[in-house]
């Protein structure tokens, strides 16, 4: 894709021209126009040492630029990318292996567009090279990417730290939510393919001659810049494109730790003035990347992508057949129909864990907090103090008691209220104190947080994809604290499949390279707080989790 930068600047002159001759008529004056003054450039090569002076092989250099009167800097890094920066520090990994020279033009913006550049070189040695995500993009030879339209979360945007990489907070579209927008032309039927030519990837974006904008960019490109547009746009054919080290500082569950960088301007799908992405996780069929926004490094955009055709995604994509399960007879069952919990099937876990059990859970777990009442399990969540903490609940579990591998789990509940309850239905693989988390595998049946209750999520954490990186699927739901709602997962070799009240809402495709095909235990609790549970209300003091009954079925 090319730059729009020289047409800005062209459209800009022609603009300060009629004004000037406006002003000039009618005897206005124009305010001051200052250029930037006294912009320096300082870059730093990562690892620079007497023994490695081009660095220390990661292709990172640090830039940092000053400027009086500057507003923004926009950098050239030689090697076909750039890139906007508000205060003039920016990290960029050159990818291509061995020394390089790069000529690095910085460009510094002032009041009303006025501007001073200047131009500095730099010399960067890099051998990174990831050959299991090269493999995996390709294929080997050429692969074709879709936009994952029938997955949650498909395009979402967030903050670009500390944010879930599955289920970003700021948006996260549903499946297929842009096909009744007219947009599915021109993003759902995109084409990108990755192909090996002599060792190098090139890219070929197909975009059947439409393009998805962001509305920020969209004027550029002849929009109105009022929403996101489908615009006439040529995708400029085949493309060189490089993996390097995505420098995100994201955990090592968060992502590969891998960016694709694409020259001559080139992206993903939707525009967003972004041409590095990082490839958050990758398998053979599917694929889930994000970008800082060339505007606004505040924000990331996630996408998702899949092997499978939009066609192919939409086949049964009309009204959905009724759910038929595969699991008929009663395996096992707890009803809670006698006086107090069955401490024979369930054991108590007590305390808070290392860390509030690994997610800042702000609890104490005690056996008080959970007892039987009129045929129902009640776990509350209290106010109070205990072993030095300011709340406390109740958490259990069926580990060593009762195990199973494939069937379907059904849990009839009602929800706890109040902001920072955190309440969850969920399983641990039974082999979890030899081989210890995410190896064991965790399947999160239903998580629902006070502080969002009209939502429910489900979710798969195991290695690669755990914490902040999930994978997550969730629906709404209403009345959940006045009501009681039935929470399934249907669970076999091939997939596990969620439902709320009967209905589908997420399908997780399984296989054995996941560790969901083993025995498993169950987990009931309500947490406060924490990663997910969020701020808690001044005011909470008390909330129950009702639980009429858990069945599993095989």
């Amino acid at each position: 894709m090319k730059s729009t930068i020289n047409f800005k600047n062209i459209f800009f002159l022609f603009f300060l021209i009629l004004l000037s001759v406006s002003c000039a008529e009618e005897d206005y004056e124009l305010g001051e126009i200052t250029a930037p003054s006294n912009l320096d450039v300082n870059a730093q090569v990562v690892g620079q040492s007497e023994e490695m002076p081009n660095g220390d092989g990661s292709g990172n250099v640090n830039f940092t630029v000053t400027a009086e009167n500057a507003m923004t800097y926009k950098f050239m890094y030689g090697d076909g990318s750039e890139e906007v920066s508000f205060d003039g520090t920016t990290t960029h990994s050159y990818s291509e292996n061995g020394v390089n020279d790069y000529i690095v033009t910085v460009v510094a913006y002032g009041t009303a567009g006025a501007s001073t550049n200047t131009t500095t070189e730099v010399t960067v040695f890099s051998d990174f090279s990831n050959p299991e995500v090269e493999q995996l993009l390709t294929g080997g030879d050429s692969k074709t990417w879709y936009v994952a339209a029938s997955q949650p979360a498909h395009l979402g945007v967030g903050p670009a730290t500390g944010e879930n990489m599955n289920n970003p907070s700021y948006y996260a579209a549903g499946p297929f939510e842009k096909a009744g927008e007219d947009i599915s032309s021109c993003f759902y039927t995109d084409e990108l393919t990755f192909s090996m030519n002599g060792g190098n990837i090139v890219y070929n974006y197909n975009n059947n001659g439409q393009t998805f904008f962001n509305a920020a960019y969209s004027p550029d490109f002849g929009g109105t810049g009022a929403e996101d547009e489908c615009l006439d746009y040529d995708s400029g054919g085949a493309m060189n494109v490089s993996l390097s080290p995505s420098g995100s500082g994201l955990t090592e569950g968060q992502t590969t730790g891998t960016a694709i960088n694409f020259s001559n301007g080139g992206f993903m799908s939707y525009y967003i003035g972004a041409s590095t992405y990082e490839i958050l996780s990758i398998t053979e069929t599917t694929m889930h990347v994000r970008a800082i926004m060339g505007n606004d490094p505040a924000l990331a955009w996630y996408l998702k992508f899949t092997t499978t055709p939009f066609d192919e995604q939409q086949e049964g994509g009309g009204e959905e057949e009724e759910f038929e399960t595969q699991f008929e007879d009663l395996l096992w069952s707890d009803e809670f129909d006698g006086d107090a919990l069955n401490t024979g099937m369930w054991n108590f876990e007590i305390g808070n864990g290392q860390n509030g059990w690994g997610n800042n859970e702000r609890q104490y777990y005690t056996e008080d907090n959970a007892e039987v009442v009129d045929g129902n399990l009640v776990i509350t969540a209290r106010r109070e103090a205990e072993s030095g903490f300011d709340f406390t609940s109740a958490r259990i579990n069926t580990m060593d008691n009762f195990e199973f591998t494939y069937g379907r789990v059904e849990v009839r509940a009602k929800m706890p209220e109040g902001g920072g309850t955190w309440p969850a239905i969920w399983m641990l693989g039974a082999d979890f104190d030899e081989v210890g988390w995410p190896a064991t595998g965790e399947v999160d049946i239903m998580e629902w947080v006070g502080n969002n209750p009209g939502r429910t999520s489900s979710a798969l954490h195991y290695p690669g994809n755990s914490g902040g990186n999930a994978v997550v699927g969730d629906t709404q739901i209403q009345n959940a604290t006045s009501e009681f709602h039935v929470y399934e997962a249907e669970w076999t070799e091939d997939r596990i499949t969620f439902l709320l009240d009967g209905e589908v809402y997420f399908t997780f495709e399984n296989d054995a390279s996941t560790p969901f095909n083993k025995d498993f235990f169950l987990i009931l609790n309500v947490a406060m707080g924490g990663n997910l549970g969020g701020e808690i209300d001044p005011a909470f003091q008390e909330a129950s989790m009702e639980i009429d009954y858990v069945r599993v079925y095989q």
